[in-house]
């Protein structure tokens, strides 16, 4: 008798003992990818805690540096007629200060009590106007840094904080171009 190829039998869909149709369960984490957020892959790096209190203390100085500005902008007479607006403009750079001042602590970091370079090089400009705007490009600094950094921030509360930050920063460049066409329309 002839005999012919053998038959191979068709592999099994379940290994032997397993219940039909049962979820197989995986022991590698990678298997358990599904459950993460969707933006876990795309999110940049933690920043390191030593990273984020020297981040933070820039900051610190460059508020407080703001806030000096501001409140030498107040008794300029060229600004008079805008004095309450950045009035509310320096509380502003004076509350996150303190904000921020509070999360170095909180980190178990020392806040920086430097004032930032800026102060000195707003309050040598005469121009009530160039004044105005270079204001407006410190609080720019701000935006673009807070921009760059918030998706490296992982504690939410100092995220949301940080991001309630830069909104206010993004109003104040809003309210400060205003204040420009006050004191110098069209300029």
């Amino acid at each position: 008798m002839a005999s012919g190829p053998k038959a191979i039998a068709p592999p099994e869909t379940e290994p032997p003992g397993e219940n039909a149709g049962a979820t197989p369960a995986f022991a590698s984490p990678p298997c358990l990818a599904c459950e993460l957020d969707p933006d876990y892959f795309d999110r940049p790096p933690p920043l390191p805690e030593r990273e984020l209190i020297a981040f933070l203390n820039r900051l610190i100085e460059a508020e407080r540096a703001g806030a000096k500005t501001l409140a030498a902008f107040r008794r300029s007479a060229a600004l008079a007629a805008v004095a309450a607006d950045l009035a509310a403009v320096g509380r502003d750079e004076a509350r996150y200060v303190a904000m921020l001042s509070r999360a170095v602590r909180d980190l178990g970091g020392m806040p920086s009590a430097a004032t930032g370079d800026f102060f000195a090089k707003a309050t040598a400009i005469a121009d009530a106007g160039e004044r105005l705007r270079f204001l407006n490009r410190g609080q720019g600094w701000v935006v673009r840094k807070l921009t760059e950094i918030l998706p490296r921030i992982r504690d939410a509360s100092l995220r949301s904080a940080l991001a309630e930050m830069h909104r206010t920063h993004v109003e104040n460049i809003q309210r400060c171009d205003a204040l420009i066409e006050k004191i110098a329309p069209g300029a």
